[in-house]
């Protein structure tokens, strides 16, 4: 089999708005796909369709090579699904949370105990096993909301925008388990409106907005398509600014940016062999860089030129994600 995700066409709408348009998904077993997008680009439906929460309008898709419309049944036993926020219960331990969900997908008490046990040593979750999940942190609570959707040990993992209100540091541990499953052949369907999300886990990119998909590609492809480089340089004495965005502008002959609140100054570039060029100028002009760096473009930046506006851009009224 080539593809463990695979759909092709994809519609859906909900009234007048098309949620889904066209959209085509493709993933090989133990990758991470993602698929980003802002609020309301059609993420979360192409998700419900994927893991049979939703018929699509049109298109077809398979899990494992099968039908999600025609062999649902089947589908569920190889996917897993972790939602935007948590679906533990609070009032029950870690233990009682993942022997409660075993046993509702058929396990006996025995081999119930037995997963939750192994799943929250998997998790780094040991040692919380006899908390109630309210006393839980927002990162354990996820992990604890990942393992639960590891019981039936499935091959497929959806996870929508798992890492959405987390701090820095909960991120992060998200991070490191969704590398974990990856690790063991687990292949994982993320999606995020986080660019750093998609740049630190993704091995290939879906961008989608307003149902539809826009453009596909690792992460450096996607990076490629913009043809140029960011130049990002910064002045320690902040007075010496004015003339280091004049010598920026001459080499690039372009307009370059300057941030007034931290003095750094960007401009877009084509020959790498400007930054020697820039470095020389500076000497001569006595300007001292704190900072000077040439550097790809973002993923913000990759979508920002895709799209016409930010990840971040709020979705219209009733648009579903």
């Amino acid at each position: 089999m080539t593809y463990v995700i695979q759909a092709e066409g994809l519609k859906k709408r909900f009234g007048e708005t098309r949620a889904l348009d066209g959209v085509d998904l493709r993933a090989r077993r133990g990758t991470v796909l993602g698929v980003l997008g802002p609020n309301g680009a059609g993420k979360t439906t192409a998700v419900r369709v994927l893991s049979t929460l939703l018929k699509p309008d049109a298109g077809r898709a398979e899990i494992c090579g099968y039908d999600v419309v025609r062999e649902a049944v089947q589908v569920r036993q190889f996917i897993g699904l972790t939602g935007q926020y948590a679906s533990v219960d609070e009032e029950l331990t870690g233990t009682e949370n993942l022997i409660m969900i075993a046993r509702l997908l058929g396990l006996g008490r025995g081999e119930s105990r037995r997963r939750a046990r192994d799943l929250l040593e998997r998790f780094s979750l040991s040692d919380a096993a006899g908390k109630a999940a309210k006393h839980y942190s927002g990162g354990m609570r996820r992990r604890l909301d990942l393992a639960a959707s590891m019981i039936s040990e499935p091959e497929v993992i959806f996870l929508d925008e798992p890492t959405t209100g987390l701090d820095p540091r909960a991120r992060n541990e998200v991070w490191a388990t969704v590398r974990g499953l990856v690790a063991n052949g687990t292949t994982v369907l993320l999606t995020t409106q986080y660019l750093e999300e998609a740049d630190q886990l993704a091995d290939q990119i879906v961008v989608i907005d307003h149902g539809r998909v826009v453009d596909t590609g690792t992460a450096e492809e996607l990076k490629a398509t913009i043809g140029s480089q960011t130049l990002a340089v910064r002045a320690i004495d902040r007075s010496a600014t004015p003339r280091l965005l004049a010598a920026v502008a001459e080499l690039t002959g372009a307009g370059p940016e300057v941030d007034d609140d931290t003095g750094l100054v960007t401009a877009a570039v084509e020959d790498p062999a400007l930054l020697s060029a820039l470095v020389r100028r500076l000497d001569d002009e006595g300007i001292v860089a704190a900072e000077l760096t040439l550097r790809l473009p973002s993923l913000d930046e990759v979508f920002l030129t895709l799209t016409g506006h930010h990840t971040e851009e709020p979705a219209p009224a009733g648009e579903p994600s």
